[in-house]
């Protein structure tokens, strides 16, 4: 085997692999759950956490009644910063439970 001059990432490099062997989906909903703390931030990270992500719908617990009414009225514009995040509308639905 032999060494490349130009080191790559290793995400690059998973996204290529899983692209190549038709994991396409199940990459791109991985990189949804990575990207969910800096997408919401701080505060909303702390108060959830995520549940799973199935079928353009992600499922997220949260811990207390009025976190849950705050991130409903808040719905729309976290999941268009995520799909912005991703570069493509994954994301379909959040589900606040």
């Amino acid at each position: 085997m032999s060494r490349t001059k130009d080191p790559k990432k290793i995400s690059s490099v998973v996204g290529a692999m899983c692209q190549s062997l038709g994991l396409t989906e199940a990459y791109e909903q991985y990189k949804t759950l990575q990207i969910w703390n800096s997408v919401v931030g701080e505060a909303i990270a702390g108060a959830t956490s995520i549940e799973r992500f199935t079928g353009g719908q992600l499922f997220i617990r949260v811990k207390n009644p009025s976190w849950r009414m705050e991130l409903n009225f808040r719905k729309q514009d976290i999941r268009n910063k995520l799909n912005a995040a991703l570069e493509r509308p994954i994301v379909e639905e959040i589900i606040f439970k």
